[in-house]
């Protein structure tokens, strides 16, 4: 049994699921240091997915739904050896053709600075719980909005319709229909770096900690 004087934060209300029995004492989001990451309303004409290279991550999911939309996509991350690397010359490598599909390899915080501002948009089409996908807040603070899978924490992340579009699990038709039918079209980047500057910023993370902090002072006392 777990002492209930250790106390949990959980980084999303979706990873408790994995663990419920423990003392959570808040949820308290991974902050942007969103002064570091410049802002541009103007996008280019591509779609982005920047992520290590594991089928988890649905890296061949991105070029799917690009191609059935029509729009590029530029592919940034790392290829970890092993089960990674295989996955990577079987199911990316083979499309990659420097037009359509375009690989960027393993980016520093410059360059992918760069892409996040440059894109329409960014895509998340994960295929497992992931408890916090820090490259979505990224991409808000840019100004580009997400499309992304509704898995783990991306329904805690992203407001369908406000500031990205979400799909269920496996419906990758759905995102190119979101794409292609507009849907993007009124989500604004202003909206977008505002939402993570009121939800994701350092400022609002460290108020998490100190009512957490307080919370747990107060239970003791």
């Amino acid at each position: 049994m777990i002492s209930e004087k250790i106390y949990f934060n959980s980084i999303s209300d979706s990873q408790r699921s994995f663990c419920p029995e423990l003392n959570y004492v808040g949820t308290i989001y991974n902050a942007v240091e969103i002064e570091t990451y410049p802002f541009r309303a103007e996008k280019e004409d591509y779609a982005l997915f920047l992520g290590r290279f594991s089928e988890d991550k649905g890296a061949h999911n991105a070029i799917y739904i690009a191609r059935e939309a029509g729009i590029p996509l530029r592919m940034a991350g790392k290829v970890d050896p092993g089960v990674d690397a295989h996955y990577f010359r079987e199911r990316i490598q083979p499309h990659i053709d420097g037009e359509m599909i375009v690989y960027e390899g393993e980016v520093g915080a410059e360059r992918k600075r760069e892409l996040l501002c440059g894109a329409r948009f960014l895509l998340f089409p994960i295929q497992w719980e992931e408890p916090f996908g820090l490259v979505m807040t990224e991409a808000l603070a840019c100004g580009t909005p997400v499309v992304a899978t509704a898995m783990g924490s991306a329904p805690e992340i992203v407001k369908d319709g406000e500031v990205g579009v979400l799909v269920g699990d496996g419906e990758l038709d759905e995102m190119v229909e979101a794409i292609v039918s507009g849907r993007l079209e009124g989500i604004e980047a202003h909206r977008c770096r505002r939402y993570v500057e009121e939800r994701f910023s350092v400022e609002a993370m460290l108020d998490g900690y100190e009512a957490a902090f307080d919370k747990i002072l107060a239970s003791r006392s």
